[in-house]
């Protein structure tokens, strides 16, 4: 009896421990682009329930308002814009709102990304390789430059570059979403080194193929069974797998990693 006792309260102790978070990012004020779905909406909850303050933006009101439903049900402390990242004063509002409602940032988190058409390489039109290029690179720089002034009173400021996969290999029908991830990487390098010696430290991470509304072509599609047969792990990832390193990287547990990607893809192989 005392043994059956024991046994079910260490139980519900290693219960209670399997969902307690740690708090490393307590007192942290964070920005996460397109963060009410997918790996965005996955990074800000993450970065919230290690005690961050964390600001979500999506081009959608609709959509920012059902994203804070969900993380203020969880007793998460954030706020919410609409941010087209593509449009000047939609980024110059959302860091605006971020120190009016914060106070400051000290972490910021580059996710947006889109590819509007799904085509061959040499099929892409001018208009849907303009578009992504907007988006995935052009933005990232500006949105970079721009939070630069509030990062700079940061103790310890950090951005995270979403790259992809698709920036070291070639995906079926993604091809200029493919060289616009690289394009990140190596965006990534040169602001890490050239922010370095100011203590801001700029970090990518490297998604597989996460199940996202973005990829759902190539976990549900008809190339799913080959798209799995190369993933080591045999399993397609979470949006969960990229937060949990977006946590750590935007950490004082990574003070001294700086101009790195982290690829997350379940053993793909990386390479360019």
């Amino acid at each position: 009896m005392l043994r059956s006792s024991i046994g079910k309260t260490m139980h519900q102790v290693t219960r209670s421990l399997s969902t307690i978070k740690c708090k490393r990012l307590e007192g942290k004020v964070a920005i996460v682009t397109a963060s009410t779905e997918g790996i965005g909406f996955g990074i800000a909850k993450r970065l919230g329930e290690e005690g961050a303050k964390v600001m979500i933006s999506s081009r959608k009101e609709t959509n920012v308002k059902k994203a804070l439903e969900q993380l203020k049900s969880k007793g998460l402390n954030v706020c919410g814009t609409i941010c087209n990242v593509g449009k000047s004063e939609d980024r110059k509002n959302l860091l605006e709102k971020t120190k009016q409602e914060f106070g400051g940032l000290d972490i910021l988190v580059s996710n947006a990304g889109i590819n509007p058409a799904a085509t061959t390489f040499f099929e892409t039109s001018e208009e849907v390789w303009d578009k992504i290029f907007d988006i995935n690179v052009k933005s990232t720089f500006l949105l970079i430059q721009e939070s630069l002034p509030l990062l700079r009173k940061s103790k310890s400021p950090s951005i995270i570059i979403i790259s992809s996969i698709a920036g070291y290999m070639s995906f079926p029908f993604l091809g200029a979403y493919c060289v616009s991830k690289t394009a990140l990487l190596g965006l990534n390098q040169v602001a890490a080194e050239t922010l370095a010696p100011e203590g801001i430290r700029v970090n990518c991470i490297g998604p597989g193929i996460i199940k996202t509304k973005l990829s759902k072509m190539l976990y549900e599609g008809e190339i799913a069974d080959t798209m799995l047969s190369t993933i080591p792990m045999q399993r397609f990832g979470e949006p969960d797998d990229i937060a949990k390193v977006a946590a750590f990287l935007a950490s004082d547990d990574a003070s001294y990693i700086t101009g790195e990607t982290i690829v997350a893809t379940g053993g793909i192989r990386s390479r360019l």
